[in-house]
């Protein structure tokens, strides 16, 4: 009798479906048990899946490569996050082409109200690496969640300089986790796990090919608040991302640089193009993203309650169950209206007891 985990697995080996098939079938049946468990007709009636799927979902049999992953994931420690569970970067939910499932291995919640991801060009410049460094140093105090790709250059000086100053630092694959690229990373990986973690959407003895890379990016950009620029020519990885978060409705932000110089001309372009806001430092970011300490006499009002409605209190008890709740999950386990929640969050707002954060996410105060 195989279980959930074991078709939640096999769900993302299936020839010609993808993320955004599998979500739509995910949505439909409920669970991936179920999506195998029904019958070619009524898969194939499903918009976007049609007979071909339908037949590769009903004839798929490659048992042992399922088997193989769960003793990996087991003695490794690895987590799985499917799309529905909680765990799952919410924020990945309001993309179009959200991972099916994840892997991870690390300490840091994936869903902690300030992340944002670092990105550029792996021939960074001595003024790239020391924007890089001044920008994570002011962020210490925040608390956040940086976010890069391990790559060399910015990537790594974004991971390196989070851990000396104890911030977590999530490193995202585009391989399995059987591995890490470039090679010259294993021991900073190894630093990461502690105070932070490492994420793929890739199973083990999946190479660092040139097309997992674009993959990759998405989950930088998609998981995320915003991203950060550092330097990027006009084409490249980091352009790819950037183009991701803007496409996402992300906060997107671009170090400015030389006219003169290559390494930022994507900066700039994405600047020109009302793409991405210029960022001079971290105060700027702070206050952009709405990170700023409320005073204590916000906290207080909160504490009390004044006047609530009933609706407002069922918002208010499912915001105290984690960091921050996208909008979707507050329609879905408030069982009211999205009219209702949509004047909920807007009173709640109005009284300081909530605070809307980018992505359509919101926590208490």
């Amino acid at each position: 009798m195989k279980d959930e985990l074991y078709y939640r697995i096999a769900l993302t080996m299936i020839p010609e479906l993808g993320p955004v098939r599998a979500k739509s079938l995910i949505e439909y049946f409920g669970d991936a048990s179920a999506v195998f468990k029904a019958k070619k007709k009524e898969l194939a009636s499903i918009e976007g899946i049609g007979e071909i799927r339908a037949k590769y979902l009903k004839d798929w049999d490659a048992f042992k490569e399922v088997d193989d992953e769960l003793l990996f994931t087991d003695k490794h420690h690895i987590e799985m996050l499917f799309i529905t569970d909680k765990a799952y970067p919410q924020r990945l939910l309001h993309c179009y082409d959200p991972p099916t499932l994840l892997y991870y291995r690390g300490t840091t919640n994936l869903n902690s109200s300030k992340i944002i991801s670092i990105i550029g060009t792996r021939n960074h410049t001595e003024y790239g690496k020391q924007v890089t460094e001044l920008l994570i140093a002011s962020l210490q105090t925040q608390q956040a969640v940086i976010v890069s790709g391990l790559a060399f250059g910015i990537d790594a000086i974004a991971h390196k300089t989070s851990l000396q100053h104890q911030l977590p630092t999530i490193g995202v694959l585009a391989h399995g986790l059987d591995t890490i690229y470039p090679a010259q990373h294993k021991g900073l990986a190894k630093d990461m796990l502690l105070q932070g973690g490492l994420l793929t959407e890739f199973r083990k003895n999946t190479k660092p090919d040139k097309h997992n890379f674009p993959k990759r990016n998405r989950i930088v950009a998609g998981m995320s608040d915003a991203t950060i620029v550092i330097e990027t020519a006009t084409k490249g990885g980091s352009m790819i991302t950037a183009e991701l978060a803007h496409n996402y409705n992300r906060d997107l932000f671009a170090i400015p640089g030389k006219l003169t110089d290559s390494k930022s001309s994507g900066c700039l372009k994405l600047i020109q193009q009302n793409k991405a806001m210029l960022l001079t430092c971290g105060e700027q970011l702070i206050e952009v993203m709405g990170w700023e300490e409320k005073k204590k006499l916000v906290k207080k009002q909160r504490e009390l309650f004044i006047d609530l409605s009933v609706d407002e209190k069922i918002i208010v008890s499912l915001l105290k169950e984690q960091d921050a709740m996208p909008i979707d999950s507050l329609y879905l386990k408030s069982g009211l209206s999205s009219s209702s929640v949509a004047a909920a969050i807007l009173n709640l707002e109005l009284q300081n007891v909530i605070n809307s954060l980018p992505g359509k996410m919101y926590k208490l105060l």
